[in-house]
C-alpha cells in the first residue's frame, strides 16, 4: 500500500467570534488511515461543534462550529507520519 502524503496543506484562518470555520487539507490517496485533527494538541472528535469530513476521497475537512476565543490555537492535521498545522 502506498504511503499517503500531504498535497495541499492546511491555510491560517481568520474568523469572528460565533462564526463557522473549514480548515482542508488534500491528501495524496483516497480512504487514507491514520489520520488526526488537534487543536492545541487535543484530539478532536466529530461531534456538534467539530464536523469531520473527507470531500470526493481525498480532501479532509474540519468544520469548528460557533467558534469562540477558546478556540484560537494552532489546528493540526496529521496523516501517518505527515503533519499540516495552521
Amino acid at each position: 500500500e502506498p504511503e499517503v502524503t500531504i498535497v495541499s496543506g492546511l491555510k491560517d484562518l481568520e474568523v469572528f467570534e460565533g462564526d463557522d470555520v473549514t480548515f482542508r487539507c488534500q491528501v495524496s490517496h483516497e480512504n487514507a488511515r491514520d489520520v488526526e485533527w488537534k487543536l492545541q494538541d487535543v484530539a478532536l472528535q466529530n461531534n456538534e461543534m467539530n464536523e469531520i469530513a473527507v470531500e470526493k476521497g481525498k480532501i479532509h475537512t474540519l468544520t469548528l462550529r460557533k467558534v469562540t476565543e477558546q478556540d484560537i490555537g494552532t489546528i493540526t492535521f496529521r496523516v501517518g507520519p505527515h503533519m499540516s498545522t495552521a
